[in-house]
């Protein structure tokens, strides 16, 4: 299959006039005679991942590569971030971005390349680490896009900035990097671009989305108190595992009746944490959220609905005011992700010119987050697009699909992209957009 695979997206990539531009055609070349680099590139990155804010040395990988490329490299950007600025005449300034950092999973791919590293969480404990979300996968397109882009420079003018990320997994590798003024580092971008692998697109398929695209992202943690005591004599305490059960039950609630039917939004209890013996009541139990909404007066309402609820039910059981619960909104938060609508149209069109239509899909919301979002939303107004590189076996898609069966999921233990397509189709892409957006026809 993975041969047949290679020939059809080789054939695709020829079909349509492709080869009568001379810069596509050097993609095409480029892309058969140097892909073994970026497999092993990605191999190398996939066996030696790193949790956010520790992409120390994934840092130093990338910094080199951008330096040989003749890039002007700004390290330290918001922990490990950097930004990689060549300039190549008077043009538009186009700004790529990748993330770096992976998750604390024990791989179980069962590749022969699977990830065997264990590392120190912030928490302080030892965990495994996985690329378990195609960063590693971003990484080599990021890197195959640049090599290509230079080589190709007398095709296209302006200037082009790449640059790599810290901490997306956690949410804070973007602010991070504006806090540390990464935009009055570089060139203004005229356009910034982003893309993410999708566990359930086929490998040579691209997905996009005009406007809404991926949600906003709050993190919380909740302190529920009570007043223990011998698990005998429930009647002298305030339980708070029965009144953590109440708030749970009804923050089920505030989706279903307080917001717009029309409104994504998602409130999901990922954690509790209380009572120590079968027998006795504790005094507090802690509670971890996640948040997920399209607007900011959505995530303004499920904040405001928490606070009433957990204080009234508490008040309600007999607690006196100072015992009402504790929420903590994790700072900072993701703002959901908008592309920029005529950006993504003109992007879409040279997509469906080079792949063909049917390889290039419409995809549905998704209540995933990605700290991208902020490229868009600084002083400085970027256009931004952000668009899926299909990454997954076609023959294990339609299977699923028949069978209706899910696929590995990001974040899975099991995720394992079809490296060779998803890298060419999303190196190919980058470099036709970019193409596009520096004004090549």
């Amino acid at each position: 299959m993975q041969k047949f695979m290679l020939s059809w997206v080789l054939a695709l990539f020829l079909s349509e006039g492709i080869a009568q531009s001379p810069g596509l055609k050097l993609v095409d070349n480029f892309l058969r005679d140097n892909y073994p680099s970026l497999d092993k590139l990605y191999k190398y990155l996939h066996q030696n991942p790193e949790l956010s804010l520790q992409e120390e040395k994934t840092s130093t990988i990338i910094a080199s590569e951008l330096e040989g490329l003749g890039f002007e490299v700004i390290r330290k950007l918001g922990s490990h971030g950097l930004a990689g600025i060549y300039r190549n005449g008077k043009g538009p300034t186009v700004l790529i971005r990748t993330d770096m950092d992976a998750l604390p999973v024990e791989e179980k791919t069962g590749l022969p390349y699977a990830s065997k590293v264990k590392a120190i969480n912030a928490a302080g404990n030892e965990t495994h680490v996985m690329h378990a979300c195609g960063h590693d996968l971003h990484m080599t397109v990021f890197a195959g896009t640049a090599r290509i882009l230079v080589k190709a420079k007398d095709q296209w003018k302006g200037t082009l900035v790449m640059v790599a990320q810290s901490a997306e997994e956690t949410g804070q590798g973007a602010d991070l990097m504006f806090k540390a003024g990464l935009y009055n580092k570089i060139p203004k971008p005229d356009y910034a671009i982003a893309l993410h692998d999708n566990p359930n697109l086929e490998a040579g398929k691209l997905g996009y989305r005009e406007g809404a695209f991926l949600a906003g992202v709050d993190m919380v943690d909740m302190t529920v108190f009570g007043e223990g005591g011998h698990g005998a004599a429930p009647h002298t305490t305030r339980d708070p595992i029965v009144l953590s059960a109440q708030m749970i039950m009804d923050f089920q609630t505030v989706v279903s009746r307080e917001i717009n039917p029309l409104e994504p939004a998602v409130v999901t209890v990922g954690s509790i944490q209380g009572g120590t013996v079968h027998n006795i009541i504790p005094d507090e139990v802690k509670l971890q959220l996640t948040l997920r909404f399209y607007s900011e007066e959505v995530r303004n309402q499920i904040i405001a609905a928490l606070h009433r609820i957990s204080k009234n039910l508490a008040l309600a059981a007999g607690l006196p005011i100072e015992k009402i619960p504790v929420i903590k909104v994790r700072d900072p938060y993701i703002p959901a992700t908008i592309n920029d609508i005529s950006l993504t149209k003109r992007v879409v069109d040279v997509f469906s010119k080079n792949f063909g239509k049917d390889n290039v899909v419409e995809m549905p919301l998704y209540m995933f987050g990605e700290d991208f979002s902020r490229f868009g939303m600084q002083d400085v107004k970027v256009p931004i697009l952000m668009f899926w590189l299909g990454a997954v076996d076609p023959a294990k898609v339609k299977s699923a699909r028949e069978k209706g069966e899910q696929l590995p999921s990001l974040h899975s233990p099991l995720f394992a992209p079809l490296t060779e397509p998803a890298i060419k189709t999303g190196v190919r892409a980058m470099v036709v957009a970019s193409f596009e957006l520096f004004g090549k026809s």
